[in-house]
């Protein structure tokens, strides 16, 4: 019995890996046909290089990037702001969504509000952001933190509503008091569509940190795209687009999507095959 299960146990985790590498390579093939396509068109129709590099040139532009080190500080700053912007938006979005879901006074009060700023959060903010802020960390921060936290909130505001009022009762009913409640009822039921906000917002705060840095600073790889233009470098903004990109793809499939996927099943929304 012993072995059967050990086979089996195997033979689950061999599938896994399996479905992992073709889900791996049926993601990256797009990618590499992009590729195959940019490298055979640019030679064929004599592209000039001030409108679209070839393939050789971006490569050159990446390991000039990486040998004098300018890739890694204009990522490094980029990493830093995204990251303090989203863990300030997140940790001031949660409470005051659990706070909207749990009252409905506050709810009332404040969804205009929310749909008003809601469109404005992000890349709009970036005039007003600098005026307060000046040129530099505290502009972009701030206008990360606007992409982030309408979303967030607004999903942990739906997450809430999505308990069922039997539940938080049985919970007081238990003897459950304030504490007790947030932590181990409200929070826990809200998580799923706290994570699928982050997830959101950060996608928005992505793409506000490139807006930004092409305005607001003179490090990071919105600027680096920026300083290209000026002198005509389109291998170093193609780079850098790459690069951008590929950041993303990480995050989101790294950190992002298993995170979504744990806390999901965590809580009992969909179990693992």
């Amino acid at each position: 019995m012993q072995l059967t299960g050990s086979l089996k146990g195997r033979s689950s985790r061999l599938m896994r890996s399996v479905n992992s590498l073709a889900g791996a390579a049926m993601f990256v093939a797009p990618l590499l046909a992009l590729v195959a396509v940019w490298a055979a068109v640019i030679p064929l129709f004599n592209v000039n290089p001030r409108v679209f590099p070839s393939v050789g040139a971006v490569g050159t532009a990446a390991l000039d990037a990486i040998r004098d080190g300018t890739l890694f500080a204009h990522v490094g700053a980029s990493l830093l702001r995204v990251g303090l912007g989203t863990l300030i938006g997140i940790a001031t979005a949660v409470p005051l969504g659990i706070a909207m879901g749990v009252s409905p006074t506050v709810a009332a009060f404040l969804t205009p509000l929310f749909r008003f700023f809601s469109v404005l959060a992000g890349i709009a903010w970036i005039p007003i952001a600098t005026l307060w802020f000046g040129y530099g960390f505290g502009a972009i921060v701030f206008v990360i933190f606007n992409a982030v936290f309408f979303v967030v909130a607004y999903n942990t505001l739906l997450g809430v509503r999505t308990i069922p009022h039997t539940l938080r009762n049985a919970a007081a009913s238990l003897g459950a008091g304030r504490w007790a409640l947030l932590t181990e009822v409200l929070l826990p039921g809200a998580l799923p569509n706290i994570v699928t906000g982050i997830r959101t917002g950060l996608g928005f705060a992505w793409r506000g940190l490139i807006a930004a840095e092409m305005i607001a600073t003179n490090v990071g790889l919105g600027y680096m795209l920026f300083v290209a233009r000026d002198f005509y470098r389109t291998e170093v903004i193609v780079f850098g687009m790459i690069v951008i990109g590929v950041l993303w793809l990480l995050i989101d499939r790294l950190l992002l999507v298993p995170l979504e996927r744990a806390t999901i099943e965590r809580w009992g929304m969909v179990r693992r095959a």
